[in-house]
C-alpha cells in the first residue's frame, strides 16, 4: 500500500469520527455510567480492607459514603447506547437500593454479623449493576457503537449514504466478534454466541451487498434484520 492510500484511509477514518461526534454526542455512544463506576472506590475499601478484617467500625463508617454514591446513581440516566438495557437497570437498581437500605439498617444495629452480611450483599448487588452496563467483548462493543449510529440516527433520518459508507466497516467488525473467546464466567455460552454470531455476520454481509443497489427499501430491511440479529446475540447473556 502506498504512502498516498494510506493518508487516504487515515482522512477518511478522522472524516468518519467528526461525522458521529457532530451528529451524536460521545457520551450516548460510550457503555458506561460514570455515577457506577465511582461507586467502586467505597465498594473497593469495604470488600477489600473492611470486611475480610471484620472491621465493624470502619464498616459502618462507610455509611454517609455510601448513601451519598447511591443518590447520585439513583439519578443517573444511561447513555443511548445502552437504551436497550434500561430494564435490566431499573430492576438491578430496585434491588441495589435494598441492598443499601439492609447495610444502613445493619450499620446503625448491633449485630455484627448482619453487617458483614450486609455487605457481601451490597458488593454483589454492585457487581449485578456492573454487568448490566459492560459490553460482552470489546469487540461486541465496538460493533454496537456503529450499529447505534445506523439504527438509531441514519435510518430514521433515512441518510442511506451515511449507512452505505459505514457497512463495509461493519462487516469487519462483525467477523471479529465471531472470534471472540468467551471469558471463563461466560464460557458455557460458547455454542449458542458462536451461532449468533455467524447470524450476525451473515446479516451485516447482507446489508453490505444491499447498499451497493439504490433499493432503499430493502436497505431499510437489512438494517432492520441485523439489529435484531445484534439483540439476539446479547439476548443470550441476559
Amino acid at each position: 500500500m502506498n504512502r498516498s492510500i494510506k493518508l487516504l484511509m487515515i482522512f477518511c477514518l478522522m472524516t468518519f469520527s467528526m461525522v458521529l461526534a457532530e451528529e451524536i454526542p460521545q457520551k450516548d455512544t460510550e457503555s458506561t455510567v460514570p455515577e457506577l463506576i465511582e461507586f467502586h472506590d467505597v465498594i473497593y475499601q469495604i470488600w477489600h480492607n473492611a470486611y475480610p478484617a471484620k472491621d465493624i467500625e470502619t464498616l459502618k463508617g462507610f455509611v454517609k459514603d455510601i448513601d451519598a454514591g447511591f443518590a447520585k446513581i439513583e439519578q443517573a440516566k444511561l447513555p443511548g447506547i445502552l437504551r436497550d438495557k434500561q430494564d435490566a437497570w431499573n430492576k438491578g437498581l430496585a434491588e441495589f437500593k435494598k441492598a443499601v437500605e439492609e447495610y444502613d439498617n445493619a450499620a446503625a444495629g448491633s449485630d455484627d454479623q448482619k453487617l458483614l452480611d450486609a455487605a457481601e450483599e451490597l458488593h454483589a448487588r454492585f457487581e449485578l449493576m456492573i454487568r448490566i452496563i459492560r459490553p460482552i467483548a470489546t469487540e461486541v462493543d465496538a460493533y454496537h457503537r456503529e450499529l447505534y449510529v445506523v439504527y438509531h440516527k441514519y435510518l430514521p433520518e433515512k441518510q442511506y449514504d451515511q449507512i452505505k459508507g459505514i457497512a463495509g466497516d461493519m462487516v469487519n467488525k462483525a467477523e471479529a466478534i465471531t472470534k471472540v473467546v468467551l471469558s471463563k464466567r461466560l464460557e458455557s455460552k460458547t455454542e449458542k454466541y458462536q451461532k449468533a454470531a455467524t447470524v450476525l455476520l451473515e446479516k451485516t454481509k447482507k446489508l453490505a451487498d444491499t447498499c451497493k443497489s439504490d433499493a432503499n427499501d430493502a436497505i431499510d430491511k437489512a438494517v432492520d434484520d441485523m439489529h435484531k440479529a445484534y439483540q439476539e446475540l446479547v439476548s443470550i447473556f441476559e
